[in-house]
């Protein structure tokens, strides 16, 4: 069974380190489906998100490559079921008279909001689940899309529940 996974990874914010982990991937051949990096509450520690496709063989070979990487802190498979997961889409829609109230009610409606509008064009950005985010863009394709930029996944456990690496005071 081909399931969605997403992996929690505590590393060493140093240069390289994210070369390692996405060179783990490559080396072999699993495909990364989403991939965010970012400094966390704790000095020198920045968290990336990984997602991709695959069966449990394939998510234990990669939680097991991934902390035998040198800098790699903490891994930790997160249940989707358990677990705050949300994506960023800023999407560049064509803006004219025939379409402007179309496209702001669906801006309404998906609680989404404008953050930028010129004459021709309008920048909406959106939060949410991935499903949402799709959805989305499948609506605003028949106004145009002109250009647009999705994040990729963050995720974060529900409740006390925390990924950490031990040197938290």
């Amino acid at each position: 069974m081909d399931n969605l996974y997403v992996i929690g990874v505590l590393v060493s914010n140093i240069a390289g380190v994210l070369s390692r982990v996405s060179g783990m991937f490559t080396r072999r051949g699993f495909n990364i489906d989403s991939l965010t990096v970012g400094e966390t509450e704790t000095a020198g520690i920045s968290r990336i998100t990984v997602s991709f496709h695959g069966d449990d063989d394939i998510k234990d070979r990669i939680v097991t490559q991934l902390q035998k990487l040198h800098d790699v802190r903490e891994v930790e498979v997160l249940d989707k079921h358990d677990t705050v997961i949300r994506e960023l889409l800023l999407l560049k829609v064509h803006n004219t008279a025939g379409t402007r109230q179309d496209i702001m009610a669906a801006v309404e409606i998906f609680r989404s909001k404008i953050v930028d509008y010129t004459a021709t064009a309008l920048v909406i950005e959106l939060t949410g689940e991935s499903s949402k985010i799709d959805a989305f863009i499948t609506l605003m394709k028949d106004y145009g899309i002109m250009e647009m930029c999705r994040t990729g996944i963050v995720a974060l456990e529900r409740g006390d529940n925390c990924l950490k690496t031990g040197l938290e005071g």
